[in-house]
């Protein structure tokens, strides 16, 4: 009998604590006290709007945010420099670790305000790659196009973490507790975003994402 030997582990990994007891305030009235931080993430990834008006009227252009431009930059390097170079990875890095813990408090996975600098109870972690050793050349071009299967069982998934974090918000004001397969399901969402996410757009791997919560 062969011994069957353990799935390497992925490039990028998300764990977040779980905490048994939830503050029933601050869950009250998480949609407002998110806020002032969620227009933080928003201005450092949503694109800016610039209005120009002509001859025939005023037309409105949209250009990419940080992490449109992060995503761009990457795949140019790789593909004609053959280097990931490290002060951006370390940003990119940072910035997908802001938003995670942006999206877990709103989500009620955790009762500690974001912070912008602490990991808190977020845990995750994006393995840094040898580009040379570990990544194709010219898969970049593509990733996006391969991780569609992946976009559209997300989209599902989405829609049913937004209903399990709807029902812990009730269960909680009542109770005080996250129920934990609620917790475990929204938290493995998250997961399977964040292994596409390493993926097609900040391109650290050529592994293809699993399709796995866990």
């Amino acid at each position: 009998m062969t011994e069957q030997l353990p799935a390497p582990v992925y490039a990028a990994r998300l764990e977040i604590d779980y905490t048994d007891q939830h503050d029933r305030v601050t869950t009250l009235f998480r949609l407002f006290t998110v806020i002032p931080i969620a227009i933080v993430i928003g201005v450092l990834t949503t694109g800016a709007s610039q209005t120009v008006y002509n001859q025939s009227g005023q037309v409105t252009r949209t250009s990419g945010g940080i992490a449109s431009g992060l995503f761009l930059a990457t795949l140019l390097m790789i593909l004609f420099r053959r280097r990931y170079p490290r002060w951006w990875f370390d940003f990119a890095l940072e910035l997908a670790r802001f938003s995670t813990r942006v999206g877990a408090y709103f989500a009620l996975l955790t009762d500690q305000y974001p912070s912008t600098v602490e990991e808190q109870s977020v845990h995750l972690q994006i393995d840094y790659p040898d580009v040379e050793r570990d990544l194709n050349q010219w898969l970049p071009l593509v990733k996006w196009l391969l991780a569609i299967p992946h976009y559209i069982i997300l989209a599902v998934l989405y829609l049913f973490a937004v209903v399990a974090v709807i029902i812990a918000w009730f269960v909680i004001l009542f109770t005080g507790h996250y129920p934990r397969g609620l917790f475990d399901f929204v938290v493995g969402v998250a997961r399977w975003g964040l292994r596409v996410q390493a993926y097609a757009l900040l391109l650290v791997t050529d592994r293809y994402p699993p399709f796995s919560l866990t």
